[in-house]
């Protein structure tokens, strides 16, 4: 039995008081509602900044050790994608919430990756237990956010019934995440969120208040990604900062200060994580960046 948009903002106004920050909420259909008209940005790191480190097939670092890590630097948060996660008990979700509490870190959330455009409803149907099983695990470690994919086209698929069944999965794991006190997130993340109006498509569909748009700053390749950016910010309830962009698919470094300022004007509040993707030294150029975005964002 799903709660009432009254009952989801007194349980997730709960949640944020008890981690110290808010939950930015929103009907779907509608740009988010933010808190305040003064925009609140926190910075947070992703775990996928040090993937080549953290990869369960040959791991270096395992993830307590990416959050003593994180707690070095000028960072409120950090983001625990579930690929690294080395178990899934509740023995080792609370190890991980604790660690990172100790650390005087909050969990801004958990990337998960799946696909809702597959036509087979056995494999969809799985897509969709995995992205509520982690969802109640965001719950139990205090994540604020839970990240996840539309898909892509499979051959012979049309774009108009690969957006049915998505909008169909989206909503039925916000009942799981409405009474987790969780938000889903949608990334723009090429397939069938490759434009801001397709994205958006997605979105607008689902009457839910636990659904928003996770935005990715690195993921248009269009014409003119900051613009896109700027479109769906107002859905954002959270964001990946990536130090990036690829206007027609040209990689260039990404203008950071027009990045925030684009997350600013539309009034964001929530988290901003970092997520390095380029070729230099992660564990030299993530310091080297979160500097820049704690100075931008308090700026």
């Amino acid at each position: 039995m799903s709660l009432s948009r009254r009952q989801f903002l007194a349980t997730s106004a709960l949640a944020a008081g008890t981690a110290g920050s808010r939950l930015p909420l929103a009907l779907a259909i509608d740009p988010v509602k933010r808190p305040s008209d003064k925009p609140d940005l926190k910075l947070s790191l992703a775990a996928y900044s040090m993937r080549q480190f953290l990869d369960l097939k040959k791991p270096t670092m395992t993830l307590f050790e990416f959050i003593d890590y994180a707690a070095e630097l000028p960072v409120d948060a950090v983001e625990l994608t579930s690929y690294f996660w080395a178990e899934t008990t509740d023995a080792y979700i609370e190890k991980v919430r604790d660690h990172a509490a100790k650390k005087k870190l909050a969990v801004s959330g958990i990337p998960v990756g799946n696909n809702f455009c597959l036509r087979d409803d056995a494999k969809r149907k799985a897509e969709v237990q995995k992205v509520k099983d982690w969802t109640l695990r965001a719950a139990k470690v205090g994540a604020k956010t839970v990240r996840i994919f539309a898909g892509n086209l499979e051959k012979g698929d049309t774009l108009e019934e690969a957006q049915k069944r998505v909008v169909a999965a989206m909503n039925e794991c916000c009942e799981v995440a409405e009474m987790a006190g969780v938000l889903l997130a949608l990334e723009n993340h090429g397939g069938i969120t490759d434009t801001p109006e397709h994205l958006l498509d997605l979105v607008k569909p689902v009457k839910s208040p636990a659904l928003g748009v996770n935005i990715d700053t690195g993921n248009f390749h269009t014409a003119d990604p900051y613009a896109d950016i700027a479109k769906i910010a107002p859905y954002g309830v959270v964001s990946q900062v990536k130090t990036e962009v690829f206007p027609g698919n040209k990689r260039e470094d990404a203008d950071l200060a027009r990045v925030i300022k684009i997350l600013k004007d539309a009034n964001f509040h929530g988290y901003v994580a970092l997520e390095y993707e380029a070729k230099e030294d992660p564990k030299v150029a993530v310091p080297r960046f979160a500097k820049e975005l704690r100075k931008l964002i308090s700026g």
